[in-house]
């Protein structure tokens, strides 16, 4: 059985269903603490020098973009993003790949050279049920065709569509780096597009290593955090934040930062590169793939910075375990004789003694016939 993506519920201040009336996101003050456990797992200020993400458009599909948060440098959200977020998670999303470092907060965004568009298809506060697949393709399809080269999909669907699959196909052939989070809570349950040949699909997972959402499969690449996330908040009118929130779809955002790093410090690798490598060198689970958490959690560093040997078996899915035996198995052959030259003395001396001891037996029987005792010469 398929399971909703998100139950209508209050998430950690974000509205993720219909309310009969709208209730916008605002921010629960300034995040004054030191890096939250997300930032510092993610954090990409090593790799700035390199690369900031300078040259890329990161497009966030979702809910738009507040773009008024003093986090955003002017600009920064570029023209034709859809503007205003009264649900809050694109613009949530949207700092965690682009906030810029400010005075009076610790929190910054991975990439802040990045360009950021809003694209809205969903806005969840003001009623229409569940995300529509065929609204999201033409969101995919909007980000294309502004120039976006990573496409972050920060609300996904909980169904696929003819024309949502033609969109993340085009998309890709189009060299763009589609992100999508999987955030079913349950094992059977699917993310769209996260869930389509090419996307990379994110899982979450907590402070403790462990995975945040249910959903689980073969098609997760990768890993990110997804819960107890600081983050930039709409409706702030210049800095504001909400910290503490738990939503897995925001692992994603972490990756698709990621991606426009890569892109920039690496214009040369292709979309599906870009997908590779990202996975090829996460830090991997102990038995090389999780179904839950993929090829393993995000290394921002070792992303950018790793040279990979060209290995095309590098992601090729372990074999399952085998099962374990119904029926004893039955004994085998005797062991093989030890034909060690020692062993083979050994034994010949063994032979030489028991015949001495045979011949000693005998002579003595001899010796008693003829009346024979110990030390007589007679």
């Amino acid at each position: 059985m398929r399971s909703a993506l998100v139950a209508a519920v209050l998430v950690s201040g974000f509205v993720v269903a219909p309310a009969a009336s709208a209730q916008c996101a605002s921010p629960a003050g300034v995040y004054a603490e030191s890096m939250g456990w997300a930032q510092r797992l993610t954090d990409a200020s090593e790799t700035w020098p390199l690369a900031d993400g300078s040259g890329q458009l990161v497009a966030v599909v979702g809910t738009g973009i507040d773009a008024g948060n003093a986090q955003f440098a002017p600009g920064q959200v570029v023209p034709g993003s859809d503007l205003g977020d009264c649900d809050g998670r694109g613009t949530f999303a949207a700092g965690i790949v682009g906030a810029q470092q400010v005075p009076d907060t610790a929190f910054a965004g991975m990439a802040p050279g990045a360009r950021l568009l809003g694209i809205r298809y969903t806005e969840t506060t003001t009623g229409g049920g569940a995300p529509s697949p065929n609204a999201l393709a033409g969101a995919i399809g909007r980000a294309v065709d502004a120039g976006a080269t990573v496409v972050l999909v920060a609300v996904p669907a909980s169904s696929t569509s003819p024309a949502l699959e033609a969109a993340v196909r085009d998309a890709l052939s189009r060299n763009a780096v589609v992100v999508s989070p999987a955030v079913g809570d349950e094992p059977e349950a699917r993310s769209y597009p996260a869930d389509l040949p090419g996307v990379l699909a994110v899982g979450a997972l907590d402070e403790s290593g462990a995975a945040v959402q249910g959903e689980a499969g073969d098609h997760l690449s990768i890993a990110a955090p997804g819960a107890d996330l600081v983050g930039i908040s709409a409706g702030a009118r210049g800095l504001g934040h909400r910290w503490g929130v738990d939503l897995p779809a925001f692992s994603a955002a972490y990756v698709a930062g990621a991606a426009a790093l890569v892109r920039s410090y690496r214009p040369e690798l292709d979309a599906k590169q870009v997908a590779d490598r990202l996975a090829r060198t996460a830090s991997r689970p102990p038995n090389g793939y999780d179904t839950r958490l993929g090829w393993g959690v995000l290394n921002v560093r070792s992303a950018v910075t790793t040279e990979l040997a060209d290995d095309p078996s590098a992601l090729e899915l372990p074999p399952p375990a085998p099962e374990a035996p119904t029926v004893r198995p039955a004994a085998g052959p005797p062991p093989l004789p030890d034909h060690s030259p020692l062993s083979g003395w050994l034994a010949l001396l063994g032979i030489a003694t028991a015949a001495l001891a045979v011949v000693a037996r005998a002579t003595i029987r001899l010796g008693r016939a003829r009346r024979w005792r110990p030390g007589s010469d007679t």
